[in-house]
């Protein structure tokens, strides 16, 4: 609760949560909140021409090319946003801080091994290969997280790693080891609860890159793939509308800056909060 004080008492961190809590919100009552079933194709939801109607009384956002509700549309890809951003985080935070710890704790040929193994991941660009997986796995909602997780885990391993080596040569890891403690209790007792800090940073952190890197591959089209919504394929399918309707990019595309806004604001806090040498310089 201190913690949570703490981060209210900055008003973009406030707002940021806010807004979190919203769209957290919107994903899980979905069905009950969006007015419209996501698929649903409205004849009235046209122009004569064929266009998407503007905002009206009707459809708050307007509709898509096809004449459904992009309100709901865009509730519906929250829940699809939000799902990605914290299953792939969670998995790749879990990669990252079991690589980055063994490496770090155990050393020897096996940190150097995982190490070797996490530069040669840092040396393709991920967007590239995460549009490679995709498109070989065949994308779908839970692919399309394996794959972000997948590209993301590297940078937390690296960060562990040297967290994990500075820890590991401080005097109270070396009394344990002299009063004969074993690894187990080292590594759970003493090594993760001062890890945990810098993991939960980087777990709130890194929704913010999945969200962003989930809708990039939705947009280059790899991604969620329709009918099911995603800010970014919502985008895709609505980028020849740009100029003529510029209401289906500009809503989602500011759903998702927003959110990763928020995300990066709160870790941001967070760390300044639970970072005692950062404490101590403001």
């Amino acid at each position: 609760m201190t913690l949570l004080r703490a981060l209210l008492r900055r008003k973009t961190v406030a707002i940021s949560l806010f807004y979190i809590l919203i769209v957290v919100l919107a994903a899980v009552f979905a069905p009950w909140l969006a007015p419209y079933d996501p698929t649903e194709q409205f004849f009235e939801g046209l122009t004569i021409e064929g266009a998407p109607l503007p905002p009206n009384d009707e459809f708050m956002l307007g509709t898509d090319l096809l004449g459904r509700d992009l309100l709901s549309r865009i509730i519906y890809g929250a829940r699809t946003s939000l799902i990605i951003g914290i299953v792939s985080n969670g998995i790749a935070v879990l990669i990252g801080t079991l690589v980055g710890v063994i490496a770090g704790f155990v050393r020897g040929w096996v940190g150097s091994l995982l190490m070797r193994l996490t530069d040669l991941m840092m040396a393709f660009p991920a967007l590239l290969l995460a549009i490679a997986l995709a498109a070989i796995l065949r994308p779908s909602l839970w692919i399309v997280a394996l794959v972000i997780a997948m590209v993301n885990w590297v940078q937390i391993a690296r960060v562990i790693y040297s967290e994990t080596i500075s820890l590991a040569s401080k005097d109270f890891v070396a009394v344990e080891r002299t009063i004969g403690a074993s690894a187990r209790r080292i590594l759970f007792s003493h090594l993760l609860p001062h890890l945990l800090p810098t993991i939960l940073v980087w777990a709130t952190l890194g929704i913010s890159t999945t969200v962003l890197l989930e809708a990039t591959l939705s947009f280059l089209g790899v991604g969620v793939q329709p009918p099911m919504p995603s800010w970014g394929n919502i985008i895709f399918e609505s980028q020849t509308y740009f100029t003529s309707a510029m209401w289906l990019v500009l809503f989602p595309g500011l759903a998702i800056i927003a959110l990763s806004l928020s995300f990066n604001l709160v870790g941001d806090a967070l760390r300044d909060e639970l970072d005692p040498t950062l404490k101590g310089r403001r």
